[in-house]
């Protein structure tokens, strides 16, 4: 029952070429950052990552995917938005990596739905324009809609405010953003935790993601700012 692992190198050491990779935070706020400069360092390559936006560099602070990015380790990219992020741009326009969107809510809707075991949702959200191309249509109700197939992972890399050993979870403000939900979706979840207190400490009514689904702990710092 005891989660909790020496460095994010040991935290990290299965994750292989290839794997499929949830990466919680919304901008800097939730960001597991430690675990993805490990995984930098470690080398791995051909990652499909999922993630609300690939990260950035801004004002000198590098943040969420972008060392990744940065480093071309990124093969097809899942998520909501990336106009911020100019290596990102000219990776995706040169073809050197894949990627595809679909709007927030239907992003961690499908990732609900691939933590729940569910088989996908139809939708109106984006049915008629070039979202919709290659994806099932149907008619509900007089509205056009579209299948929306749920997102699931090799792995989670989320970031918690405090953990007990157990992998009990609590975030911390905005800090929740795709985390819990994304906890719920892989096949194996890492989380970085700023605090790690005993079992017992956190209030029971307050865990945001219970130890249920969470399979390894480690203690990380903090680099970037939170909002």
């Amino acid at each position: 029952m005891n989660k909790i692992y020496a460095s994010c190198a040991e935290a990290i050491a299965d994750v292989f070429d290839g794997a499929t990779i949830m990466f919680g935070g919304w901008g800097p706020t939730g960001d597991p950052e430690n675990l993805i400069r490990e995984l930098v360092a470690k080398g791995t390559r051909n990652i499909t990552a999922i993630a609300s936006d690939p990260g950035n560099d801004r004002d000198g602070i590098i943040y969420g995917c972008h060392p990744l990015v940065k480093e071309k380790r990124i093969r097809k990219f899942i998520g909501s938005y990336h106009s911020w992020n100019q290596e990102f741009i000219k990776q995706f326009k040169a073809g050197e990596l894949e990627f595809e969107v679909c709007s927030q809510g239907i992003f961690v809707e499908r990732i609900r739905h691939g933590g729940n075991g569910l088989f996908g949702f139809y939708t109106d959200v984006g049915a008629e324009t070039l979202l919709a191309e290659k994806k099932e249509k149907k008619v509900i109700e007089g509205k056009p809609c579209v299948f929306e197939t749920p997102l699931k992972a090799d792995f989670a890399f989320i970031k918690a405010f405090v953990a007990d050993r157990w992998g009990n979870l609590q975030y911390r403000y905005t800090g929740q953003n795709f985390n819990p939900t994304m906890a719920t979706a892989a096949k194996v979840v890492i989380a970085e935790v700023e605090n790690i207190v005993g079992v017992g400490a956190l209030n029971p009514n307050e865990i945001h993601t219970p130890g249920i689904y969470v399979d390894r702990i480690v203690k990380g710092g903090c680099y970037a700012p939170r909002f």
